[in-house]
Parts: C-alpha cells; sequence; structure tokens
C-alpha cells in the first residue's frame, strides 16, 4: 500500500510539472480585436526577422502587422538544410496548402537557382519546404507555441493565418528581411 502512495504521489507531481511547463510553452491567444476586414489582395508581405514581425501590405499601405515565430536558430540567412534559419531575400507564394501539418500555409519559392548552385557548388542540401504557416494541427485552436520553434518557416496564430489565407495569392511577393 505505501508504494502505490509513493507512485501515485510520483505521478501528481509528474503531472503538476508537465503542466506548468506547459504553461510556458504555450499561450493562449486571444481573438484578434475588432478590425476593418481587409478588402481586396495583398501585393506584398515584409516580415522584419530581428522584430520577430510581419507586415501584410497593399498598394504601399500596412494592411496588418502580425508578431512571428522563425526557425528555432533565426540569425542570418537560411544556407542549408536543418539549419534553422529562415531564409532571406524575395520570394513568392508558390502553395497553397490547406491540409498541411500546420494550420494552413502558404509556401514560399525557396530555394532559388542562387540557392541550389551554393548548395551544389558546397556539396549540400540547400533545404526547402518554407513556409508562413499557423500552428500545428495537434494544437488546440487558439493555442500559440511561444518562441522561435520551426524548422526555418514563418509561424503565427491559426486565426492570423486563416486572415493572412485570405488575403493572399500565388502573386504575393514576400520580403524576408535581417
Amino acid at each position: 500500500m505505501r508504494g502505490l502512495a509513493r507512485l501515485f504521489s510520483a505521478f501528481t507531481l509528474l503531472t503538476l510539472l508537465l503542466s506548468a511547463g506547459a504553461l510556458f510553452y504555450f499561450r493562449s491567444t486571444p481573438p484578434l480585436p475588432d478590425l476593418p476586414p481587409i478588402i481586396g489582395t495583398a501585393d506584398r508581405i515584409i516580415v522584419d526577422k530581428s522584430a520577430r514581425q510581419m507586415a501584410l501590405m497593399q498598394n504601399g499601405r500596412t494592411l496588418r502587422t502580425y508578431q512571428i515565430a522563425l526557425g528555432f536558430a533565426p540569425t542570418g540567412d537560411k544556407t542549408r538544410q536543418g539549419d534553422g534559419r529562415t531564409p532571406e531575400g524575395l520570394f513568392r507564394i508558390a502553395v497553397r496548402n490547406d491540409a498541411s501539418k500546420y494550420h494552413l500555409s502558404l509556401g514560399l519559392d525557396y530555394p532559388q537557382p542562387q540557392d541550389r548552385a551554393r548548395a551544389a557548388a558546397g556539396g549540400y542540401d540547400p533545404g526547402g519546404d518554407i513556409m508562413i504557416h499557423g500552428q500545428p494541427n495537434a494544437l488546440p485552436d487558439g493555442t500559440v507555441i511561444k518562441g522561435d520553434w520551426t524548422a526555418g518557416c514563418i509561424a503565427v496564430s491559426n486565426a492570423e493565418m486563416r486572415e493572412i489565407w485570405a488575403s493572399t495569392d500565388g502573386d504575393t511577393i514576400v520580403e524576408v528581411r535581417p
């Protein structure tokens, strides 16, 4: 009986520790503020990596700004598969995936020819599958992982991703700045 009580105490302690850890790792996001709907299509997305901010633009005017998460090693330009960096430069939305592992995803046209050439000369893989996406589908809607956690993508909340998804198309340019 005494062993069972110790096991129960250990299990209870483990549950409390895991719950506390989740509070530090995840955060719940409030719903988007009551903003006027975006009319038309954004022609540009500007990502400022150092500020962890992304702006949805239309004809030079900022429509929305969002707080973002980046790759787990965000400083510097992406050079190879697995480096955890988010690429820098000018891209286009090349893929729209409503069935990805993350809540909606907009794939960027990375790697570009110069990235492939550099990687080929160096004998390594430049990486790929760089997306703007929401949170992992396994998380409840409204939950956001804290910090920089992607493999090189740009992540926002699910509500924000739905707004971005509805306001972009294949002609939208994505500028990723250091």
